[in-house]
């Protein structure tokens, strides 16, 4: 499979060592300052590049019939129209804030709790979540996705950075620290007791595999896909 990398940072340079490992083809590494280039000569890319060049590049793929996996946040106000483009050039289309099997687990694993915690109002629920200080974006898309989790199945009906300021609001705090590849902690508290739980990164492979995996999985598809598509949960 030939594979482009839209993206080539650290998370790039670890998924290229993992595809290449697994018996795939890089036909082209592309960053910021890169010049113009010729997405249709692959088969699949994975992007992983930064929010203002997340549109550009799912577009370029769509447009060149390429599928595109892509693991960038920080872009979302514009999903719904990659979403559209996505169904009138018939491409294929993938976004994940997270494509670590153990966190997609974790996101059904939030998802049970709150559904659990619906009814006891006694618990005030916030979030956690440290990345590396390259880590652009804040709150991590992962930590909104684990607050929109938890919003679908509770009394709350937004999630803020920091501080909680209106009712039924979850705080998440983002906190930025060297060489820390993910950590995401969901807390239900009250004044009798403490119930958390975590997911915590021991490096980028976790991602890098996922999101290969994900590239494997989109080949002859059409249509907008998440993980628990690709892994059947």
């Amino acid at each position: 499979m030939k594979i482009a990398l839209l993206g080539y940072g650290k998370m790039g340079q670890t998924i290229e060592k993992i595809a290449l490992d697994r018996g795939h083809e890089i036909v082209l590494t592309i960053d910021k300052d890169s010049p113009e280039y010729d997405i249709s000569v692959a088969d699949v890319a994975i992007d992983f590049s930064i929010p203002d060049s997340a549109v550009s590049n799912i577009s370029n793929c769509l447009n060149n019939q390429v599928p595109i996996i892509s693991g960038t946040t920080g872009w979302l106000d514009s999903f719904e129209e990659m979403k559209n483009l996505c169904a009138e050039k018939e491409g294929a289309f993938i976004y994940a804030s997270n494509y670590s099997l153990g966190v997609n687990i974790f996101f059904e694993l939030n998802q049970q709790l709150a559904k659990m915690m619906s009814n006891l109002d006694q618990y005030n629920v916030s979030m956690e979540e440290i990345h590396h200080k390259q880590k652009l974006d804040e709150p991590s898309g992962t930590a909104i996705t684990l607050a929109e989790g938890v919003i679908e199945h509770t009394k709350n009906t937004q999630w803020e950075l920091d501080k909680a300021t209106q009712e039924n609001s979850i705080p998440i705090s983002a906190i930025r620290s060297p060489e820390v590849p993910g950590t995401h902690l969901i807390t239900y508290d009250s004044i009798v007791d403490k119930i958390d739980i975590k997911h915590t990164a021991h490096n980028r492979q976790g991602f890098a595999l996922g999101a290969v995996v994900a590239a494997e999985w989109i080949i002859g598809k059409k249509g907008v896909f998440s993980m628990k598509d690709v892994l059947g949960i």
